[in-house]
């Protein structure tokens, strides 16, 4: 057997969590104040849910009377604090809190916020840490905390940098608008400092989006030679950016590895800086380690450190593994007998990729579905989100008639931007369903009559009725909703039994869960961030998992070194063959 294998627990369990609850005062106040806090209360319930609730659930959450409850939510409209969607009666918040989220960072000091942070990055790097903001097209950096050797460049406290050329401007400009974004770099002129600066727009932009889907920007000697630098931007309750906070110094110490494993730390730090408000959904921090009782093995299959795999699939006819690494970005391939990879880097963030029926590989990029030839060149099939340029394409799938079914989501994880497509064979594009967040895993069972599908922000994985011949879809409901301590759904598989398999990203683990819903079997991983899995092998009874190493400290990567590799494990019952696009 190739590769390092570790002895890993597996569990039979049932889960089942009781839903969050709400504690609002009801004694020890005075009356007035008492309404306050209820009323305070009640709006933090409604701005906490993840999705608008509606006047029953907040009755049950809150314990209120019916007519004490009707009171609050009735003042809290009127003074614009709530809103009700008169579609289906929910709550969600209105104005009022945003025009005061809005005063508050009218009036924020960010010199004096980031104070704390700066200092914690200089000690706990031994590097010079900078504060800079946006002004006009170039970032100017309003504090710096050296060190007793610092980089000797001209760009201290007062001075200024090109946007395009410093880990600080970009980390600012991937989170503008399209609009302000061209506006800078028209503004900028993208000159060259050195062999390394970006100086296309077309180029820049591709590589903002993907700091942006990083949540960390990277540059080195991009300004200067022999400079390199991390950072990440401080965002506003709006995702706008206030900043940036950014770690700078000599190349040949923060070279590309040490760079990427500070990203974690500049997010961090960005995120206490702004109270945490911004990119929610873009998860740095990792459950612990869970502890298991029984043992089963789990193998290295293909060694790497992809920051991020995802969709793999398996070519039978090649005995090959097929998947990408979204934000390389890359289409690789490998074989687990060999461990051997190869690896074609791609121009533009990718979400997933499955065969052509009639050769090379359809692959869902961030400005739409194209077709990877066996060369590398890319050609477009259809562009359906071509009107949102802030989204990408992630996890897709092919159905038993070769229909390609994908999702997508906002590069920052913005809550309900996503939508979930179906691509015929002749290229047409359908919506399917929509006001999804973090689109991911998707399969269907064994019979064809159900659809599964993951939304990870929401923590949830959804059921479909699933019409064969035409691809419709009806009758959307949950499937799974996992507890925080288990991590979020992303990608699945479902085996010829009809379990569905979840990768549970920040939960250590692999689950399978019975049609009905129940978990039946943990898996136990080395890493805790899996993001998908499918079957494979002669007989596809081999459980392979794709695994992630974007955002994870040195402290989790040097207990989870085979983060970024592909790990496998005998499932012990069969899968489902794959299918190609245009296969009938």
């Amino acid at each position: 057997m190739n590769g390092e294998q570790a002895g890993i627990e597996e569990a039979s369990v049932n889960r089942k969590t009781p839903g969050p609850t709400v504690e609002v005062p009801s004694t020890g106040v005075q009356p007035g104040m008492q309404a306050l806090t209820r009323g305070l209360a009640v709006v933090e319930m409604i701005a906490s849910a993840e999705r608008p609730p509606r006047f029953t659930t907040l009755l049950e959450k809150t314990g209120l009377p019916k007519g004490t409850l009707h009171r609050i939510l009735q003042t809290l409209v009127d003074e614009r604090y709530i809103q009700v969607d008169e579609r289906d009666q929910s709550y969600r918040l209105a104005a009022k809190p945003f025009e005061l989220a809005h005063r508050v960072w009218d009036q924020f000091d960010l010199r004096g916020a980031a104070a704390p942070e700066l200092a914690r990055l200089s000690n706990m790097t031994g590097e010079a840490v900078r504060l800079g903001v946006l002004d006009q097209s170039q970032v100017l950096y309003i504090d710096q905390l050296d060190v007793p050797q610092p980089v000797r460049v001209a760009n201290g406290v007062g001075s200024r940098a090109a946007l395009h050329a410093s880990a600080l401007g970009k980390a600012m400009a991937a989170h503008l608008g399209m609009r302000d974004r061209h506006q800078l770099i028209d503004a900028e002129q993208l000159s060259a400092f050195t062999g390394r600066t970006i100086t296309t727009e077309e180029d820049l932009h591709q590589h903002l989006n993907i700091i942006k889907a990083r949540g960390y920007a990277i540059a080195i000697e991009e300004l200067y030679e022999g400079v390199a630098g991390v950072a990440a931007a401080i965002l506003d309750h709006r995702s706008e950016p206030l900043g940036a906070i950014g770690i700078v110094g000599p190349a040949f110490r923060l070279d590309a590895e040490r760079l990427h494993s500070l990203g974690r730390e500049v997010i961090e730090a960005a995120r206490r800086v702004s109270g945490n408000i911004g990119q929610l959904s873009m998860s740095i921090s990792v459950n612990p380690r869970p502890l298991m009782t029984t043992s089963s093995a789990v193998n290295l299959a293909i060694p790497g450190e992809d920051f991020l795999a995802e969709g793999p699939h398996w070519s039978e006819a090649h005995q090959r593994l097929l998947w990408v690494d979204i934000l390389a970005p890359s289409f690789c391939t490998g074989d687990p007998k060999s461990g051997e990879r190869d690896c074609i880097a791609l121009p533009e963030l990718v979400g997933c990729a499955v065969p052509h029926a009639e050769g090379g590989y359809v692959v869902a990029t961030e400005t739409g579905v194209k077709l990877l030839d066996e060369a590398g060149g890319l050609s477009v099939i259809c562009r359906p989100e071509a009107d949102r340029p802030g989204n990408r394409f992630n996890d897709g799938k092919c159905d038993r008639r070769g229909r390609f079914w994908l999702g997508s989501l906002s590069i920052d994880t913005a809550p309900g931007q996503g939508n979930l497509w179906r691509i015929d064979p002749d290229g047409s594009a359908t919506l399917m369903d929509s006001g999804l967040s973090v689109s991911n895993g998707m399969g269907w069972s064994p019979d064809d009559r159900v659809m599964y599908f993951a939304d990870s922000a929401k923590r949830e994985i959804y059921a479909y009725d699933f019409e064969t011949e035409s691809g419709a879809i009806s009758n959307r409901r949950v499937f799974v909703t996992l507890p925080e301590d288990n991590g979020t759904p992303d990608g699945l598989a479902v085996d010829a039994e009809g379990g569905v398999w979840v990768a549970c990203w920040d939960g250590w683990s692999i689950n399978r869960y019975t049609p009905d819903g129940m978990v039946d079997r943990v898996i136990p991983l080395p890493v805790p961030r899996p993001t998908s899995c499918t079957f494979g092998g002669p007989d596809l009874t081999t459980l392979f998992i794709t695994t992630a190493r974007i955002r994870l400290s040195s402290q989790v990567l040097s207990d989870a070194p085979l983060s970024g590799s592909v790990l496998s494990v005998e499932a012990g019952v069969k899968g489902q063959a794959e299918t190609f696009f245009g296969m009938t």
